[in-house]
């Protein structure tokens, strides 16, 4: 037998190292901003750092500076300019590139803000190519310049007339996030909420102005995409401002803030109000109605103002904070306005009042009359996944307290070979896989009763835990992969109908998104590129030359397995499905998805296309 060798690596005084706070940002980004990403996803890097800059500034006019706030994206360079007090100067450089260095710290500059570590803009300092910070303070003002961190040029000036304020411009560093390009949708809802928690301030962003009225109202009426049953609930007190309404739908919305940041995660201020309306409805009507049935159907948003938050990680998506301050919990907070207000409310409006009971009853006997089939449907669900084929589940999950939490995902797809190339593939820490027999149901204009008696729904939901409500969702992205031909979009749609009818929050939550996998390969014996468009065929091939390979996929089961690790990882591409007011919901599902079979056939036959490479398929 021949001598094992030691191939241990060797482990040693040298081995040990110790790096800059700019060393480690640059070298470990995301522990500081989450994942990195390319512009298309909202919670993607570029995004994180814009936040990071205006964030200083809401601050300002959070302290009563500061009315209007100035955003401008160009050629990839973002510049923010506030009118605030403006940086002090002697601090200027080292509160923008110093860890741990800043004015959050305690004291009375700043109360109720969300920047509280140090941390957000050194991050975006060190993270870009270039960087630029400029502070005016009573008709003096001081400029220092970066790259990637580090100090390039300090200038001082006086006697100048400009007004004061504080004036941040940066380029994210392509070194270490690649190719980029800023969604200016994602940046305009950003605007948006900023200015639905800031009554009073305007931002202007690429010459647009953006104000806000009515604070919270406005965002939920902006966001509703039906009527709602009653006219939202508006009500406002020190530190707190809720509305509450409800739609026709199934599901719970919210959209939750603290200190003017967003909370998409939800947190210690969301459980609260979600426990304080339900108590509060029920002693109005002094009936024992379940929680579920007051909840269900509710749009609601709310926000609250709290001393020093703590927030459950550095991008601040869930609040962990127990106390508004000291002595004062979160729960009783909530629940004292809400018992006040609310009530008083009630009793004002009867007509309100009518209307939301009626909703509560119906709800009640909807949930009453399947819970017969709910029952049985949930013992099926749980022996099936005893032994779940039909899942592939990955090892972390999106309520675990994992820094890979946000990462996780699950691929809802169609068929033995595309759901075995996926599995094959994935990265099993983050990455699960659910398997559909077939299509899925049409659930247009059925009830809940369908999630249970259907196997596939009720499987579905059960593995995605969504059942009662979306804090114990699984899974941070759900995504639709299916092939890109007449069969895949119409599972995308049948699907797409099932989340809108019964889990719409899977949606206004931004957690269902549409798998976009390559239509083309285009290779030659030294270059091969993945098309997803026929532009971007015609340029590989123009690459290529005239010994250009083209295949064409006509589904995800041809494409291997090494191929699919490639659109499944870093630089998967991923369609985020969104829901808005502007969407009529009900008139589309019941165009497409409905019984009018000979409209949809008309339709159909006039907008009919036949591409040139089906021709050449079919030839």
């Amino acid at each position: 037998m021949a001598e094992l060798k030691n191939t241990a690596v060797a482990y040693d005084d040298d081995a040990i190292k110790t790096l800059s706070p700019r060393e480690h940002i640059r070298l470990r980004p995301g522990m500081y901003i989450g994942k990195l990403g390319d512009g298309t996803q909202s919670d993607d890097g570029i995004y994180v750092l814009l936040k990071e800059v205006v964030d200083n500034s809401i601050d300002e006019f959070i302290m009563g500076v500061g009315k209007r706030i100035e955003i401008t994206i160009e050629n990839d360079t973002v510049s923010v300019r506030d009118y605030g007090r403006g940086i002090p100067l002697k601090s200027l450089s080292a509160a923008v590139s110093q860890m741990n260095t800043g004015g959050k710290y305690g004291g009375e500059a700043f109360k109720k803000t969300v920047g509280l570590n140090g941390v957000g803009v050194k991050a975006v300092n060190m993270l870009s190519s270039a960087f630029t910070a400029r502070s005016v303070r009573d008709g003096e003002a001081r400029t220092v310049t970066f790259s990637q961190g580090l100090e390039q040029t300090d200038r001082s000036e006086a006697g100048i007339g400009e007004p004061t304020g504080t004036f941040i411009s940066f380029t994210v560093d392509r070194e270490i996030f690649g190719d980029y390009t800023y969604n200016m949708e994602y940046v305009e809802q950003m605007v948006k909420n900023y200015t639905y928690l800031n009554l009073g301030l305007t931002i202007v962003l690429n010459g647009r102005s953006y104000v806000s009225k009515n604070g919270l109202l406005d965002l939920v009426n902006d966001n509703l995409s039906d009527s709602p049953l009653y006219e939202p609930i508006h009500l406002s007190g020190d530190d707190i401002e809720v509305v509450i309404t409800h739609g026709s739908g199934y599901g719970e919305a919210y959209y939750s803030f603290v200190n003017g940041q967003y909370t998409p995660q939800g947190g210690t201020h969301q459980a609260a109000f979600r426990e304080a309306v339900a108590k509060t409805i029920k002693e109005f009507y002094h009936k024992d109605y379940d929680p579920a049935d007051i909840r269900t159907s509710i749009i609601a948003a709310i926000s609250v103002k709290v001393t020093d938050p703590i927030f459950e990680s550095q991008t601040k998506t869930k609040l962990g904070s127990k106390d508004v301050e000291p002595g004062l919990s979160m729960r009783q907070f909530v629940m004292d306005f809400l018992s006040t207000n609310l009530d008083n409310y009630l009793h004002k409006h009867s007509e309100t009042a009518q209307v939301l009971q009626r909703k509560i009853v119906d709800n009640e006997k909807e949930r009453k009359a399947i819970s017969g089939v709910q029952k049985k449907a949930r013992e099926t669900a749980k022996k099936v996944s005893l032994n779940n084929r039909k899942l592939r589940d990955c090892k972390i999950h999106f309520t675990d307290k994992h820094e890979l939490a946000d990462r996780t995902m699950i691929f809802i797809t169609e068929g033995n070979s595309a759901s075995g190339s996926i599995t094959s593939s994935r990265d099993p820490k983050t990455q699960a896989v659910f398997s559909l027999r077939g299509k899925p149901l049409n659930s247009f204009g059925l009830t809940k009763r369908v999630v249970y008696e259907n196997e596939e729904f009720n499987l579905l939901q059960a593995a995605l835990n969504i059942e009662e409500d979306m804090d114990n969702l699984r899974y941070n992205k759900v995504i639709i992969a299916t092939d890109a031909d007449v069969d895949g979009m119409h599972i995308r749609l049948l699907l797409t109908t099932f989340f809108l009818q019964f889990f719409p929050d899977v949606i206004r939550l931004g957690h269902l998104y549409i798998l976009q996998t390559p239509l083309f390969r285009v290779r030659n014996k030294r270059d091969t590129y993945y098309c997803y468009s026929e532009e971007e065929r015609a340029a590989a091939v123009a690459k290529c030359g005239a010994s250009a390979e083209i295949t064409r996929f006509k589904g995800l089961g041809e494409i291997s397995d090494k191929e699919f690790k490639e659109f499944i990882g870093e630089n998967m591409r991923l369609d985020r499905v969104r829901l808005t007011k502007d969407d009529p919901i009900h008139d589309l599902l019941e165009f497409y998805m409905g019984k009018n079979t000979s409209d949809r056939q008309g339709f159909i036959m006039n907008n009919l296309r036949i591409e040139e490479d089906m021709i050449e398929d079919m030839i």
